[in-house]
């Protein structure tokens, strides 16, 4: 998720016509201007017409703050209701109708409600709706939680399915989820064991909360004066304090170290930053680190595990610490010849500009940006001027209908939470069924959530009636809107973010599953990211850079060919030394999660060299402040990202790569991968659609097929 700048760079021509084309790309699309692009709008200047609800949707967007309040609490109330009910059917009497079916029921029904009062929290304009938003969200966990505790249902949810009376397969897969929510709450514990478990849990949040606080309030800084930070702009080191010395303070914040690191001409001033930032909070945040892996140990095993990464990994694609052991350390093999090659080229590079001083791990920021800047006749925020929201998001549009079959139609009368959100409905091209809506919130304004990403507002479900509830999504960014007459344009790396992140929409939109649970973007973390991860690859090919670029005074003009050959260059260039870095937390965060009493500090001194092709961690270092991935939010998971960036890989290169438009593998891609969503276990889905297990070697293939 970044923060993006953007806004429309084509005004379309005010007509009085029932539709308007709202896909505008490059050159190649104003060249068949004549030619529908497969993106309608109905488009009304009636300004007084009265604001109409979604077809479908149960999603309800312009809550007060008391009516936010209002409706928790009535979603608490019927859960409660609903949950009694479950409870009260005697074990022998137990059925699919009187047990299963009202929880799914109540899941899918409820869902949209549920995120009618979390979501305004991150769009509305707003203080008190947010607040009330932020409040019913707490009443709403603790309702949750509260549920999955109830051993009443859990023992009414298990009578049934010990009979084994499945009416579908993927019926069975849900009340199986149901029985795995409830005993890895501990319900099939005894009841001593599900206290220790409850303020072991306790213990593991609050010393969470220490751990992000430590590093959220610590306001170290180093103090130097402009010739030590010789190579910055001017305009960073305007923006640091002056101490009492007249020496400028960096802060030992993020974007104060990657700023030095990468761009810092002095090798001393790095290196000191580079140490000062990994001995961060020290001994506090260590202590609190190897506190923390004990007590998720612990958790583990009262849950009848070995360790906190078997629990960790379990319900995922991966299934084993084994398998990610595995994977991790294939990766890092196959790429070690690439990752050395890369590293002696940044290796030289120190050498012409300091001399015989010895590289260490600190050098890799700056002299990977050097390299990038030689190597590359173009720079990569140069770029920003081809790319307008507009054409960027229109280019996005065309490109996913053409592929999967879709078409999306603007509704301009829709009611919204501000006049800057858009809203389109979403059809399958052959037959007109309405697939979904889905809103796009993508400009930015004071109190909105400050990353771009996709919410799920509504999930697919098939209701006992037959009926299906069809999806709901929302695209949040922070794009500025045009200024002075001139367009707001995106880096490169927010183009790529967005088709990731439009790749949610889509995977949300199409889901078929008949399960609520099943829907939306909540199931196998090691899979959910895969389908967005595979639409980031039209980023990089001529034909669709050609679609989405424009040069914002003349969006006749798209990049040329050599700029396409060099983008597509740069998405691989120093790949293999990058992901070995990741590799290296991704190992340190499953093995202290596999092991017990392990060293940390000793670890991350080992493991540094074997795995960053010699080069040893800089003395002193504490790990516990590089990684706070591993202390909160993804322990034990940390490899999931490259999990899924693999498969994706492999799914690209294999149905994609040799035609970009090849719509029988898109349909394919929507059915066999995007439709299933988390009914389905995810090898089944890939194997289905692959022909064969999914593999490595594409992954390996891409990073070593564009040799620097």
């Amino acid at each position: 998720m970044t923060d993006s700048q953007a806004d429309e760079a084509v005004t379309m021509p005010k007509q009085n016509r029932r539709h308007r084309l709202i896909a505008v790309t490059g050159a190649t699309a104003l060249l068949a201007l004549a030619v529908n692009l497969g993106i309608t709008a109905f488009n009304s200047h009636r300004k007084n017409r009265e604001k109409k609800d979604l077809q479908g949707s149960k999603v309800r967007v312009t809550l007060s703050a008391s009516e936010i309040i209002k409706l928790a609490d009535r979603v608490i109330s019927k859960s409660k209701e609903v949950h009694d009910a479950v409870a009260s059917v005697p074990l022998d009497k137990v059925t699919y109708m009187n047990v299963i079916s009202p929880l799914a029921e109540l899941e899918a029904q409820q869902f949209p409600l549920v995120q009618s009062c979390v979501f305004p929290k991150m769009v509305s304009t707003s203080d008190d709706v947010r607040k009330a938003s932020a409040e019913a969200e707490r009443r709403i966990d603790a309702h949750v939680l509260a549920c999955r505790m109830r051993e009443d249902v859990y023992h009414v949810v298990k009578a049934f399915a010990t009979r084994g009376e499945w009416l579908t397969a993927e019926a069975k897969q849900y009340t199986l989820a149901l029985m795995r929510d409830f005993e890895r709450n501990g319900l099939n514990l005894t009841l001593t064991k599900r206290e220790e478990m409850q303020r072991v849990r306790v213990q593991i949040d609050e010393l969470s909360l220490r751990y992000i606080q430590s590093l959220q309030e610590d306001c170290s800084f180093i103090a130097f004066t402009e010739t030590e930070l010789s190579g910055l702009p001017q305009e960073f080191l305007k923006s640091l304090d002056k101490g009492d010395n007249g020496k400028l303070k960096v802060t030992l914040k993020s974007h104060h170290v990657a700023a030095v690191l990468e761009l810092c001409e002095v090798g001393r001033t790095r290196k000191m930053v580079a140490l000062e930032y990994g001995k961060r909070c020290g001994e506090v945040n260590l202590s609190i680190l190897e506190d923390l892996v004990q007590l998720r140990h612990k958790f583990a095993r009262l849950l009848g595990y070995s360790n906190y990464a078997d629990y960790a990994v379990d319900l995922r694609m991966a299934k084993t610490p084994t398998k990610v052991f595995e994977f991790l350390e294939d990766i890092s093999n196959s790429l070690a010849d690439s990752a050395t090659m890369e590293l002696s080229i940044l290796k030289d590079l120190k050498k012409k500009e300091e001399g015989d001083y010895p590289f260490g791990v600190e050098d890799i920021p700056y002299y990977l940006k050097k390299a990038e800047d030689q190597q590359f006749n173009f720079g990569i925020g140069a770029l920003k001027q081809y790319f307008p929201v507009n054409l960027v998001l229109s280019g996005v549009f065309k490109i996913v209908q053409d592929l999967f079959g879709l078409r999306f139609e603007e509704i301009t009368d829709a009611e919204v939470w501000h006049s800057d959100v858009s809203t389109y409905s979403v059809f399958d091209l052959s037959s007109g069924e309405l697939l979904g809506h889905f809103y796009l919130d993508i400009y930015a304004r004071e109190g909105k959530f400050s990353h771009t990403c996709v919410v799920a507002l509504q999930n697919g479900a098939l209701s006992s009636n037959g009926s299906r509830q069809i999806p709901v999504a929302l695209l949040i960014s922070q794009f500025q809107k045009d200024v002075g007459g001139h367009p707001a344009l995106l880096r490169f790396s927010e183009v790529v973010n967005l088709f990731h992140e439009f790749g949610h929409v889509v995977q949300h939109i199409c889901n078929r599953a008949s399960f609520s649970k099943f829907s939306g973007l909540g199931f196998d973390p090691d899979f959910v990211e895969v389908p967005a991860q595979v639409l980031e690859n039209w980023c990089y090919e001529s034909f669709s850079l050609k679609l989405i670029s424009g040069f914002h005074q003349d969006i006749t003009m798209p990049i040329n060919d050599e700029m396409c050959k060099s983008i597509k260059k740069w998405q691989y260039s120093f790949s293999a030394l990058k992901m070995k870095q990741q590799i290296l937390y991704c190992l340190f965060d499953q093995i202290i999660h596999s092991a017990e009493n392990v060293d940390i500090v000793e670890l991350f001194k080992h493991l540094h060299p074997r795995i960053m092709l010699g080069l040893p961690a800089l003395e002193g270092v504490n790990p516990a402040s590089r990684f706070p991935s591993s202390a909160i939010g993804y322990e034990a998971s940390c490899y999931s990202r490259i999990w899924s960036e693999v498969f994706a890989a492999d799914i690209f290169a294999s149905k994609f790569h040799d035609s970009y438009l090849n719509q029988y593998a898109g349909m394919q891609f929507r059915n066999k991968v995007l439709a299933p969503g988390g009914s389905k276990e995810p090898i089944e889905v890939l194997t289905g659609f692959l022909g064969r297990e999914p593999s490595i070697q594409a992954f390996i293939d891409s990073r070593s097929q564009y040799r620097l």
